[in-house]
């Protein structure tokens, strides 16, 4: 049976932390569009105060989870346990995009290693945590981070990365605007 709190407590950062992977889920308001599950690794996940996180996202090939803050801001966040006891985590909050012209920019980003990939931060507020039990999670091992996407920004170069932005994340799968689509030169 899932536990609830309406905060992140020091057992819940001190498991959040161990983790190498985590995974963020939203979803427009409308019925008919995509729910967005992302997977994300990397050392990008930064537990700000019991109900503030915040994430380093990276340049990918979509930009749904910003599209969808920007509707409705609904986000979760869920960690697993795939060492160790069997544990799941989630965080439901409310969560916005923050962008590098941003005013925020400076604090959050002085919180992350930024690689060239760096597209944007996903901040939220979180309002509940749930814990479960994760029985049926099986047991990883964890052997390292891959460097593709090092590599691939890197090829690309920081105009390639910009340029690649402006064609596949200024809009959702479902045609909806991502934080992206209002760059300051418009």
């Amino acid at each position: 049976m899932g536990k609830f709190s309406d905060s992140i407590q020091p057992a819940h950062q001190a498991f959040i932390e161990h983790q190498k992977m985590f995974f963020v889920a939203s979803a427009p308001l409308s019925g008919e569009g995509h729910v967005n599950l992302s997977p994300k690794g990397m050392d990008t996940f930064r537990v700000m105060s019991p109900s503030r996180v915040a994430y380093l996202d990276i340049t990918g090939s979509g930009n749904e989870t910003s599209a969808h803050l920007l509707e409705n801001g609904r986000v979760t966040f869920m960690f697993c346990a795939f060492d160790g006891p069997p544990n799941i985590l989630r965080l439901y909050g409310i969560g916005r995009t923050v962008l590098p012209h941003d005013a925020e920019w400076g604090e959050l980003s002085a919180l992350f290693a930024l690689p060239l990939a760096t597209r944007q931060i996903i901040v939220a507020e979180i309002h509940k945590v749930q814990t479960s039990c994760g029985f049926s999670v099986p047991l990883y091992e964890y052997t390292g981070e891959r460097d593709h996407a090092d590599k691939w920004a890197e090829k690309k170069g920081a105009d390639g990365l910009e340029a690649y932005r402006k064609e596949k994340n200024r809009v959702s799968l479902d045609g909806l605007p991502t934080a992206l689509s209002f760059p300051l030169d418009q």
